[in-house]
């Protein structure tokens, strides 16, 4: 029994004689107290003198070094709660594969402001955590990383393959085996007693073409869709399947409902329309941070290092920083005279930065001798660090084929361009004539010049400053404010502030770019950054690290190239990246004397992922049908706002969708409609790599492994069932390149079987391990300590031997992290952008919309949020009828898949849907009533709370809750109902009150009309107050 010492005995007795003065209704709690004096405890023994009763500790600090707990093992994983994928350090019993808590790893720069050196052995920097430094020795994981544990051992987790038995949909399922799962969907037949369904391995057709008539579209082997939920590190071995192995074009992520809005824009920006990058700003030395489009608690990825970085920046005096969005509802500001909101509209954020463009440029408070430089020789020569086309000549005469195309020698020469010919030129105003933009210093920023082109042609060129100055000059300040709910006086205002800080200011967005305007909304706010020129330079920002190249060819091992592979031919369902002007359906409209203008459905010519117009138009057959759909994780019916109403129907009809396979650990709202439901490994049982996103400017790369076996079913060869053992068996049937034996090679040329998921991410691990300077080799002590040895078979029977303890010594440490000091090289970033910045983009502006006719504006110019068409939303839903504007938030503690987690619901049960108290008054509200909410959409009754941090007609609503499914709905297996508990479905999703875009024929949910990515900020609402 555990001692008493005095202290209790004098608490104790300060309690006893407390409850005395209270009487004898008090009698249970003196029992209490009594017990407490005899035990230590309130009638349970303690059993450590510090810990008490909490679960023994994985070791202890100690001068002489870490002790360590033997029976737990310290395993450095990555989380994924969301999509920042931080690294953290998990506590596992090592008898019972039970993993008991979960917080951040040091060494991972998205889990500690100063990551730990990487070469600091593991014991030590467990021992550094131990102490009493506070949170400069403390590595954290935010709620969702904390209890992601849950999700291991949860009631609601799809464990062994299930095949439907009712109608798609109706949660009606039958346990199959992993062979008969494999059979069915490859052999194809009458699978459901709903008549024959074509099997994957006829599906799988390179050489017929799709549509004889329409041969650009491809062979039927595009009929086949797969999708992931993004890449959560295994994005390369889907691809590798489904674009390499199998061929189809179809491809997907999602990406499209997420941010693609704000990385097109941005990338337009970068002169990246590829890999869309983004940057991020250097925190650490910044001095004025202008958050639009996002705020500092719910900010794109990385959140939670964000959310410390800013904390720091706080304590600076000289720092300041302006939160410009609809609502802070989660957002702590006025803490401090540091920062103040600005109120937004949703959707109108080129409005206000279109207004603070044309202040800057007419108070000339740009960085005139910054965007003078004309290209990288210039930039070199005055000592910069990166430089843009702003004074790059354009081609301005709407009528004229090279209409918004940059002016090169060969246009006025008619020369074969060569390498300085090709250049775009600039305006020598000393010559009096253009010259080659790459071997000119300077070049003017305002020119309007007649030309005459070799052609003959007469044609009027500006400069690509110019063209931004007449763009931003299309509205007044007093209209642009009246757009966007800003006075004129505080556009002024923070387009002042924004350029007082030299290069040291920043302006950072996400998704709050998710609107009917995204793409230009985007490229405006951004285009902010350029006018101070703060790329690459310390306090301005930068993009990130990138990453060791893990599913590269080499250095040991050849992961993105194989003998076989199939290079994917046709048009993909989305008709990205392909002009429609180049289609047979234009064609064809030509030939027939039709107007080619609209198209049936939008094409994007310049952007790539839209996931959002591959399922949708499918099932209507444009641009061709679908035959089969496999879905990894994937949940658009939830994610995508207005999806559900557009599609549901159709994907519940196998006529439209013959074959649907999911696989997933938890039935969701899009698997729930499935044919099939494959089981996966939780996120702590499987393997992937991943990297930071762009606010880390170090080098890094993400270790997941499973640091717990898998509780799915096994195969016949004792293999977890998952996505690697599906995919590896599927090509296995159909004899698909890529997968099987001698699949894999390395550099040497000798030949490697892939036959389960090790067999790949070891080898992906290796790669990593021995980029550059090959990692040392971890000490067995240390492969126990983090749980590794528990891989030493797989190691061993994978891996040359040179290999193993080198590939330990990474998944030690939870991946491969560059230094901290790498982020800044003096007065410069690390990582250095060398592309020039677009001012004027020619990619963007050489296109036309496929169902206007209209040219893209090739610099950012102010629309209002719009359907396909054209039209503005406002004149299709009129204010005076919709007074309300929607905007969606992310949650501190909720994502879009951490419903099933019981303690997180218990510490907020219901999403907050807040409305400004001046509206509240206008509907006789009150805190807590009951409302319905409805768009042109869908309607929903909500809870509402009244919060002075919403502007006044807008209506702010917490994403993650409101799940159909994830647990909410009951499902039967043989007959028996599977665990459910209705309380998952609490709080509503802003998603199924997306609505659908009425100008479409083919119809979709309302998209940004450049990019395609979804729309759900600024959806036209109305309430109802509910008795």
């Amino acid at each position: 029994m555990a001692k008493s010492t005095r202290r209790q005995w004098l608490k104790g007795g300060l309690a006893l004689g407390g409850l005395t003065l209270f009487g004898a209704s008090y009698s249970e709690m003196v029992q209490k107290v009594f017990t407490g004096l005899r035990d230590g405890s309130s009638g349970k023994l303690t059993l450590d003198r510090i810990s008490a009763n909490a679960l023994p500790t994985e070791g202890r600090r100690h001068p002489d070094g870490w002790q360590a707990n033997p029976q737990q093992a310290v395993s450095m994983t990555q989380c994924f709660g969301c999509w920042t994928l931080c690294g953290v350090r998990v506590r596992v019993d090592r008898q019972n594969h039970q993993i008991l808590r979960i917080a951040g790893n040091p060494y991972h720069p998205l889990s500690h402001d100063r990551h730990f050196p990487y070469a600091l052995p593991v014991a030590d920097a467990l021992n550094r955590l131990g102490g009493d430094e506070g949170l400069e020795q403390r590595s954290t994981a935010c709620a969702r990383g904390a209890t992601l544990l849950e999700g291991l051992t949860s009631p609601y987790r799809v464990l062994e393959p299930m095949k439907r038995v009712g109608p798609r949909g109706s949660g009606q399922w039958q346990r199959i085996s992993f062979e008969q799962l494999i059979q069915e969907v490859v052999e194809g037949g009458d699978l459901f007693g709903e008549g024959p369904i074509e099997g994957l391995r006829a599906i799988r057709d390179l050489d017929t073409p799709l549509d004889p008539a329409q041969p650009s579209l491809g062979p039927k082997a595009n009929q086949l869709l797969v999708t992931n939920a993004g890449d959560e590190g295994r994005d390369a071995f889907i691809k590798r399947f489904a674009q390499n192995a199998f061929g189809t074009r179809n491809f997907g992520h999602h990406g499209a409902y997420c941010g693609l809005a704000y990385r097109a824009g941005s990338g337009a920006l970068m002169g990246d329309l590829e890999t869309n990058a983004h940057v991020k700003p250097d925190w650490d030395n910044l001095r004025f941070g202008l958050f639009l489009g996002t705020s500092p608690a719910q900010s794109g990825n990385p959140f939670k290092r964000q959310g410390r970085q800013l904390a720091n920046a706080r304590m600076r005096d000289e720092f300041r920083y302006v939160v410009v969005a609809p609502a802070l509802p989660l957002t702590t500001t006025l803490a401090n005279d540091h920062n103040r909101w600005v109120p937004v509209l949703p959707g109108t954020d080129s409005a206000l930065v279109m207004g603070m463009i044309r202040w800057i440029i007419e108070q000339e408070r740009y960085n005139a001798d910054y965007l003078a430089l004309p290209g990288e020789v210039a930039m070199q020569a005055a000592g910069e660090k990166s430089w843009t086309n702003a004074t790059h000549l354009v081609v301005t005469d709407e009528d004229h084929p090279l209409c918004g195309q940059f002016l090169r020698q060969t246009h006025l020469d008619g020369s074969m361009p060569g390498e300085s010919e090709s250049s775009p030129l600039v305006w020598d105003e000393q010559r009096g004539q253009p010259v080659a933009a790459n071997l000119a210093l300077q070049g003017p920023l305002r020119v309007d010049q007649p030309l005459q082109l070799a052609d003959g042609s007469q044609v009027r060129v500006r400069s690509s400053f110019l063209c931004l100055q007449q763009a931003a000059e299309r509205f007044t300040l007093a209209e642009y404010s009246a757009r966007c709910g800003i006075s004129v006086e505080t556009i002024a205002a923070l387009a002042k502030e924004f350029t007082s800080y030299q290069r040291q200011a920043a302006v950072i967005a996400h998704g709050g770019m998710m609107s009917g305007n995204g793409f230009y909304n985007s490229w405006a706010v951004m285009m902010l950054n350029a006018l101070i020129g703060n790329l690459n330079l310390k306090g301005g920002v930068s993009v990130g690290g990138g990453k060791f190249k893990e599913f590269a060819d080499g250095p040991r091992y050849n992961l993105k190239t194989f003998p076989g592979m199939v290079k994917p031919k046709g048009l993909v369902l989305s008709r990205s990246k392909q002009a429609y002007e180049q289609s047979e359906e234009y064609r064809r409209k030509l030939e027939q004397g039709e107007k080619p203008y609209p198209a049936r459905g939008p094409w994007y010519p310049f952007v790539a992922g839209q996931f959002t117009e591959q399922l949708a138009p499918a099932l209507m057959g444009y641009p061709y049908p679908l035959k089969a759909w496999i879905s990894h994780m994937g949940n658009p019916l939830y994610g995508v706002a207005g999806l559900r109403e557009v599609v549901e129907r159709r994907l519940k009809d196998p006529r439209q969708l013959p074959l649907f396979i999911a696989i997933d650990a938890f039935i969701n709202e899009t698997s729930a409609l499935a044919d099939y439901i494959v089981p996966d490994t939780h996120n702590f049982e499987s393997w992937g790599f991943t990297a930071p996103w762009s606010g880390v400017m170090v080098r890094a790369s993400t270790a997941r492994w499973p640091v717990v076996p898998s509780r799915t079913a096994k195969t016949a060869d004792g293999q977890p069932v998952a996505l690697e053992s599906f995919v590896i068996a599927l090509s296995k049937a159909m004899d698909l390149p890529g997968f099987g034996d001698g699949a894999l090679q390395d550099p040497q040329g000798n030949r490697f079987g892939l036959h389960n998921a090790e067999d790949y991410y070891l080898r992906a691990a290796a790669n990593v391990a021995f980029a550059g300077e090959p990692l040392p080799e971890a000490t067995e002590s240390e492969l126990r300590l983090t749980g590794v040895d528990r891989l030493q078979p797989a190691l061993d029977s994978v891996l040359k031997a040179d290999e193993r303890l080198r590939v330990g010594y990474l998944l030690a440490r939870g991946g491969r992290f560059a230094p901290y000091e790498q982020a800044w090289r003096g007065d410069e970033t690390g990582p250095q952008w060398k592309k020039g910045l677009n001012i004027w983009n020619e990619e963007v502006a050489r296109h036309r919309h496929a169902m206007t006719g209209e040219r893209y504006s090739g610099c950012p110019t102010y629309y209002p949020p719009r359907f396909a068409d054209g039209s503005d939303v406002g004149d299709h839903y009129p204010p005076e009828a919709w007074p309300f504007r929607l905007m969606s938030f992310k949650s501190h503690l909720m994502s879009s898949s951490t419903a099933p987690i019981d303690r997180l619901r218990a510490v907020k049960p219901v999403n907050l849907v807040a409305l400004n108290p001046a509206d509240a008054r206008r509907y006789a509200l009150r805190h807590g009533d009951r409302v319905r909410l409805q768009t042109p959409g869908g309607s929903v009754e909500a809870q509402i709370s009244l919060l002075d941090g919403v502007m006044p007609g807008v209506i702010a609503i917490e994403h993650g809750y409101g799940h159909r499914e994830m647990g909410a709905r009951t499902h039967t297996l043989d007959g028996q109902p599977l665990a459910a508990d209705a309380r998952i479905a609490a709080g509503i999703n802003l998603n199924d009150l997306g609505l659908p875009d009425p100008t479409r024929e083919i119809s979709n949910s309302w998209l940004d009309w450049v990019s395609g990515a979804a729309v759900r900020q600024g959806l036209p609402a109305r309430l109802q107050r509910l008795s």
